[in-house]
């Protein structure tokens, strides 16, 4: 009873933090600033704000105009619907998606928000996105097509039954079995304004998806500027073909003629997001030239549409790009990479190839809108949520032009995020960013966090995540340790791609070598540090706990990967297995890199507390990963606590789920490494 009563008053204690901090609660009070496109004048840029509504457990996503020549910003849309894939059509209209009436429908309105007109009647129809050509002549859907037959179908007699027989691989992905349905395009035309319900099938009613699933939307296919062609992104691979490949290609579809055409057979990657110049001459997109390896380097990829010469624009440049946009002369290109943990903005000539990094900063550019003088971009850092900013071409000068959370922001202290340069086991020198408490003091000890990244190649850069928030942790009394460990981007390819294959060796090192540096700080705490960490990084964690030599007093895992011959054999999109793993644990090359990389057969010397947590409709991780680690614990006699989401997949993403997320998770953390405030 003494002890229940000690760690209640701890967490009253925890949970009462001056309200100068940023909190769980607060952080869901928080607006989200996404987008940013360019209207057909170049004067306006289009937006999404969205806020969360904890009682309500859902978002509502609100439309907003930033007025370039006035410096002014407005919303245009105040409804309880949220408004979907708004962009522009011509003359400044502005087209979106809404339930407001008759389910999910197409509607038009002017730039000022007024005007408002449905557009579409659809009967019959599962739309899941949209795009407007140039000339509002016609629109592209995203519908869904049943394909595949259900046992219903064979047995309409027995109407009650609900199993499933499979034949093929790919029935269930990242969080969905499959509804034996495709997501197609069609072609709708618009006829005295109003869209046809039924439109043209581009795929011809084909086994595939129209677009990538299950992420896959409207960025994956577009219009040429003249309203006649259509481009788009299709994996046409079924079952145990599309689990083990990367080879998405890209294909035209000329509306007129009902023609299809293959545009990219000789690459071998993942090719996706075509966008034409405005002059309509050429295209560009992304492409990967490994198959099987969703994490190869990403270049920009250009083709002249009138010599059919493509030219790699980043072939030479060491980093892999995440988004990209033309400069309306055609003779730029604008792209976002991953560079010394941070996400800048770079320009590329397409004359010379000149390649030049137009922002820097301790910050993460997310989007690129691009006029003849400026870039508009959001921007965030580790203790900055999105907001809009812009960035003359010329001179680089940026300019905030949005502070959607000023008022609540102002009220609140802040972390300081540093950055250390720390020698890694092998010699090398790894980026470490150290987040310190707001108000932080360095003649006091704090509680320090070893955050363990997922992916694993994806960077821990300057991102203001919703669910791993380092301002939120280090505004309870945690210092973070962040290490950009072997086997993420922005450091070159050949640091992203060492981890494969030695998933428990170097990159484990790494993290030691950071948190051992940290460990040497007199405001370090070295009796009250934790390791902590989702997917790899929960991997990560369960690896640690087998190896770490005391040096950590708790652990928290989220659907991580525990053993990895029974993962091999129920996640779904095997190529990154084969590419990450070495490929099936059966082959006796395997059998070595299974055993060394498996954290299951290092659960001897668990000895430390673990909370695991894991969403039942995690199918990249599935459940019993986590139930494995747990199980261990429990009978290992270790104290430990599984937090289960039956709805939650790799991801928790209702508003009250998240909440509930970061309540366990910090009760957890005070229970063992007691933050003093």
């Amino acid at each position: 009873m003494k002890v229940f009563i000690g760690i209640f008053f701890i967490l009253v204690s925890f949970f009462t933090i001056a309200q100068n901090v940023l909190t769980p609660e607060l952080m869901w009070k928080l607006k989200r600033v996404s987008g940013g496109s360019l209207s057909p004048d170049g004067k306006l840029i289009l937006f999404d704000v969205k806020s969360y509504d904890l009682a309500a457990n859902k978002g509502n996503n609100e439309l907003y105009i930033y007025d370039i020549r006035k410096d002014r910003v407005h919303q245009i849309t105040s409804t309880p619907f949220s408004e979907m894939e708004a962009q522009w059509g011509k003359d400044n209209t502005i087209w979106f998606l809404s339930t407001e009436n008759e389910g999910l429908q197409v509607w038009k309105m002017n730039a000022e928000g007024n005007e408002k007109i449905q557009m579409s009647y659809f009967v019959g129809v599962e739309l899941e996105g949209f795009k407007i050509s140039p000339n509002e002549n016609t629109l592209v859907t995203i519908e869904t097509v049943k394909i595949g037959k259900t046992l219903l179908d064979k047995y309409p007699d027995l109407p009650m039954a609900n199993a499933r027989i499979e034949e093929d691989l790919m029935y269930r992905h990242w969080d969905h079995y499959d509804d034996y349905k495709k997501r197609h395009l069609f072609v709708h035309k618009i006829q005295d304004g109003t869209i046809e319900n039924a439109g043209t099938d581009i795929l011809k009613g084909e086994p595939y998806d129209g677009i990538l699933p299950p992420q896959g939307g409207s960025d994956q296919f577009c219009y040429s500027p003249d309203g006649k062609t259509i481009i788009y992104t299709s994996k046409k691979l079924k079952g145990k073909e599309f689990a083990v490949s990367t080879n998405s290609q890209l294909y035209e579809y000329e509306i007129h003629k009902a023609k299809t055409t293959l545009l990219t057979e000789a690459y071998k990657g993942y090719d996706v997001n075509a966008s034409f110049s405005a002059d309509g001459k050429n295209i560009a997109w992304l492409s990967m030239g490994i198959n099987g390896n969703e994490s190869a380097k990403n270049d920009v990829v250009t083709r002249n549409l009138t010599t059919g010469k493509d030219l790699n624009l980043t072939l030479n440049n060491d980093v892999s790009v995440t988004d990209f946009q033309w400069h309306p002369s055609g003779k730029f290109i604008y792209y976002i990479a991953a560079i010394n943990g941070t996400k800048q903005i770079f320009e590329v000539c397409l004359e010379t190839s000149i390649h030049r990094q137009v922002t820097s900063g301790q910050f993460d550019y997310l989007s690129l809108a691009i006029t003849n003088e400026e870039i508009i971009s959001g921007r965030q850092s580790m203790v900055d949520p999105t907001d809009l900013f812009t960035i003359s071409i010329k001179k680089s000068k940026v300019k905030q032009v949005t502070e959607f959370n000023k008022e609540l922001l102002k009220t609140i202290d802040k972390p300081t995020v540093q950055e250390r340069w720390v020698e890694t086991s092998d010699g090398k020198k790894m980026l470490v960013w150290m987040v310190l408490p707001p108000n932080f003091d360095a003649t006091k000890k704090y509680p320090t966090l070893l955050y363990c990244q997922g992916g694993p190649q994806s960077p821990v850069s300057q991102f203001f995540s919703y669910r791993w928030n380092f301002m939120v942790m280090a505004s309870q009394g945690y210092i973070i340790v962040a290490p950009n460990r072997r086997g993420l981007p922005g450091f070159g390819q050949e640091w992203n791609d060492a981890i494969s294959k030695d998933w428990g060796g170097q990159a484990m090192r790494d993290y030691l070598a950071a948190i051992d540096n940290a460990a040497n700080e007199p405001y370090v705490d070295e009796t009250r540090m934790g390791a902590i960490g989702a997917s790899y990084g929960g991997y990560s964690v369960y690896f640690l706990a087998g190896m770490h030599e005391n040096r950590f007093k708790t652990f928290v895992a989220h659907c991580g990967l525990f053993n990895l011959e029974s993962w091999y054999g129920t996640t779904e999109e095997l190529f990154f297995a084969n590419n990450d793993i070495g490929g099936p644990y059966w082959l006796e090359k395997n059998k070595e890199l299974y055993k060394k990389n498996s954290p299951h057969n290092y659960v001897d010397k668990w000895n430390t507390p673990i909370l695991v947590i894991h969403g039942e409709i995690d199918y990249r991780v599935p459940e019993s990963e986590g139930m494995q680690a747990f199980q261990v614990a429990q009978l290992k006699g270790l104290k430990s606590k599984y937090l289960h989401f039956p709805e939650e997949g790799h991801w928790v993403t209702s508003p009250q789920n998240g909440l509930l997320w970061y309540r366990e998770f910090f009760e957890w953390l005070a229970s063992d490494l007691h933050p003093k405030q």
